[in-house]
């Protein structure tokens, strides 16, 4: 007997099944469930995001099976998908992605080299015999870094030679100058996407995010020279999303600096880990230094990309 497969489109109300799913998948593929339901609700809500056509829930015999959204803030030509299912659904799968891949060549429409990506655990519960069949490669490898914090041990370091920080807490405009301070830093990044600063809000979900555990670091003479955004909204382990240095004032222990300053802080607010997600061809050398100092590989994370226009 075949299982029945139904797909329909993704509703605000569905958050917490999606949650349960995402973190059945997260079990599978890291040992530990990483998704929390503010996440999901905050991906539900994006302003750039109409459900009722870039989302997808994937049922077999009435369970949910699949998840899939669709969205394009990335630039012309491009769009980013999320993609996530149980072991062993290759038919709820292939639905989802026809649904991705078609809204994807729509939001693509025009452009002349439209392509889709998407970022998946190394060892997922998708059959990656689908990705390549349906023309997908990979494109990048990335890890997710973690290390274990010791409230003993992992006390406030001293900084660099008149380097201050602030966090960014109490001055209205320090948000604005922690944007900046990403966009500077992380200009010649791989797949780095430069945002005004209301769509980077959006983007990063700023404007529930703790201001307070973002912190801005300034040297005599230069002003605002790194930036530390950290989040403490996850149920695992608390998360470095940005750590930033001006390149111009690399070489001078900022960044290593403000790692130890996160281990510090999240140790003092009881945390027992702290991880972060590195691209390992990064030319700045920051897998070598989250190495350096104690972060180990948690997971491994591949980007795959569709071109969704192939050139002739």
């Amino acid at each position: 007997m075949t299982d029945v497969i139904t797909v329909r489109p993704t509703e605000p109300g569905d958050a917490a099944d999606i949650c349960a799913l995402l973190n059945a998948v997260d079990e599978i593929e890291t040992g530990r469930p990483d998704t929390d339901l503010a996440s999901v609700e905050a991906d539900l809500n994006h302003p750039g995001v109409d459900l009722s056509t870039d989302s997808w829930l994937a049922f077999e015999d009435g369970r949910l099976v699949g998840y899939g959204m669709v969205w394009a803030d990335s630039g012309p030509g491009r769009a980013d998908c999320d993609h996530y299912v149980l072991p062993g659904r290759d038919a709820a799968a292939t639905a989802l992605f026809e649904r991705i891949e078609a809204r994807a060549r729509e939001m693509a429409a025009g452009a002349p080299e439209g392509r889709l990506r998407l970022q998946l655990n190394s060892a997922p519960t998708l059959d990656l015999g689908l990705l390549a069949g349906r023309g997908y490669r990979t494109i990048r490898h990335y890890q997710v870094m973690t290390r274990t914090l010791d409230p003993a041990a992992d006390l406030p370091p001293a900084p660099p030679e008149g380097l201050v920080l602030r966090h960014c807490g109490s001055d209205p405009a320090d948000p604005a100058h922690a944007h900046a301070l990403v966009e500077d830093s992380f200009a010649a990044h791989f797949g780095h996407v430069a945002r005004p600063y209301e769509k980077w809000l959006d983007h990063i979900d700023g404007r529930r995010l703790d201001w307070s555990l973002v912190w801005i670091a300034s040297l005599p003479g230069h002003g605002d020279a790194a930036v530390l955004l950290t989040r403490d909204d996850r149920a695992s382990t608390a998360w470095i999303s940005h750590l930033g240095v001006r390149e111009e004032l690399r070489g001078r222990g900022i960044g290593g600096y403000l790692l130890r300053h996160a281990f510090a802080a999240y140790a003092a607010r009881g945390r027992d880990t702290l991880g972060l997600g590195v691209d390992t061809r990064n030319a700045t050398g920051a897998l070598g230094l989250y190495e350096a100092h104690g972060m180990r590989l948690h997971y491994a994370v591949d980007t795959w990309e569709l071109p969704l226009h192939p050139v002739g």
